[in-house]
């Protein structure tokens, strides 16, 4: 425990550590949190329609505040919103034409309408109801007689079987997909969904792609920093030798990474917890996906999206020990690790769709937003829903590359 503490006091005292943490930090909670909701995404709307006022907090309240008239998704809930929204542009284009100019209030009012989730809401299940003259004039929200917006839930199983129709997920794996979608609970909650969508489709789901970059540079010069310090032949003269140190290094390599991890998402659910609040925890994903299958709410999926990362953050923290380990040269250390993270990343859209798959499984590569989709794995006979693997695989990975890494460093002290 005494040689852990070591380790674990000079990895930190290190300045390369302490910027990659504190840049991590300003990156995801700064610059990825705070000004996501004070001003870059989610503050209102300037009176030019350049730009955005830095007022966030305020006007996700207003926000939150648009929807609590409706409580449910239901035919007549979407119907009442189809017919505000109408409305408000209504008063919008008449205070334009008299006024020439549009009342602040109403256009805020406007805005504050959810209309972009909800105008992809109509599109996936009323298909037949837009107008192709319309599509790149306005919005379908715009025209759309809200009394043919009926039968919502069957719709919604109508859109999934086609999409599965599209996708060519036939026979058992349609049935498989299916079989997860009718846990499905109806009907849903409706809140204001923008923040929860931003929260899972991006902040949430990207976090160990930036995080890859700064355990890289921290870790991948755990063991090859000690060729570079040439601190090896001392290593080999002290008491525990490279036995007891490589053990301790993997620990510290390991509790590292949950410390990095939880200084950047406690942060990240501080400010959520600030600007969000808890409301509309309870909505289910589909308010933000009609055609998603996963049976979670908007807490449960956030929670899935952290642990995914979490534990695609230690198997990526194995992946690099184990290649520090193979390396003399830090540099190149550095550069296999982050080939590892990106490598994938940069390929993928010029393979194979079986290769696509594979390169998920790697840790940090894949996504925790897969809970949106319905990507399967077909293994020794049998369909696997990919957030089941996505979560385990990688740091399955990451476990199993340790002893290789004791093994292959101790192999290179010896010589």
């Amino acid at each position: 425990m005494e040689l852990f503490r070591l380790e674990h006091k000079k990895l930190w005292r290190k300045k390369s550590t302490r910027i990659c943490v504190l840049l991590c930090f300003i990156y995801c909670v700064v610059f990825g949190s705070f000004l996501v909701y004070q001003w870059g995404v989610f503050g209102s709307r300037k009176d030019n329609l350049d730009g955005r006022n830095f007022d966030g907090y305020e006007n996700i309240r207003s926000c939150q505040d648009y929807f609590h008239k409706y409580g449910e998704l239901t035919d007549e809930t979407l119907q009442a919103w189809v017919r505000d929204y109408q409305r408000l542009n209504a008063a919008l284009k008449k205070e334009k034409e008299t006024q020439g100019s549009e009342n602040r209030e109403t256009r805020q009012t406007y805005q504050n309408t959810g209309w972009e989730i909800v105008n992809s809401m109509l599109s996936t299940l009323y298909p037949e109801l837009e107008q192709e003259e319309m599509r790149y004039v306005m919005i379908m929200s715009c025209y759309v007689e809200p009394d043919k917006l009926t039968g919502l839930y069957e719709r919604r199983k109508k859109a999934l079987h086609t999409f599965l129709d599209v996708s060519g997920q036939i026979g058992g794996e349609r049935a498989y997909l299916l079989q997860i979608d009718e846990k499905v609970q109806e009907p849903f909650s409706w809140k204001w969904v923008e923040g929860w969508s931003a929260v899972l489709g991006s902040m949430v789901a990207d976090l160990g792609t930036v995080m890859a970059l700064f355990l890289a540079v921290v870790l991948s010069s755990l063991f090859a920093g000690e060729w570079h310090d040439n601190t090896s032949p001392l290593i080999l003269t002290t008491r525990n030798g490279w036995r007891k140190l490589a053990a301790a290094k993997i620990l510290t390599g390991l509790f590292f990474t949950l410390e990095f991890f939880a200084i950047v998402a406690v942060g990240m659910i501080v400010l959520q917890l600030v600007y969000l609040g808890t409301e509309g925890w309870d909505m289910p994903i589909q308010t933000i996906k009609m055609i998603a299958i996963a049976p979670m709410n908007m807490l449960q999926a956030e929670v899935y999206e952290f642990v995914f990362t979490l534990l695609g953050a230690v198997g990526f923290a194995g992946v690099v020990m184990l290649i520090s380990a193979c390396c003399k040269n830090h540099v190149l250390s550095l550069l296999l690790s982050l080939a590892v993270a990106y490598g994938p990343m940069a390929v993928r859209d010029f393979s194979p769709y079986w290769l696509q798959k594979a390169f998920d499984l790697l840790p940090l590569v894949g996504s925790g937003a897969d809970i949106f989709r319905t990507n399967t794995f077909h293994l020794f006979g049998h369909y696997i829903w990919s957030p089941y693997l996505l979560i385990w695989v990688p740091l399955t990975i990451g476990i199993l590359c340790l002893q290789p890494a004791v093994r292959s460093w101790a192999r290179r002290m010896r010589g």
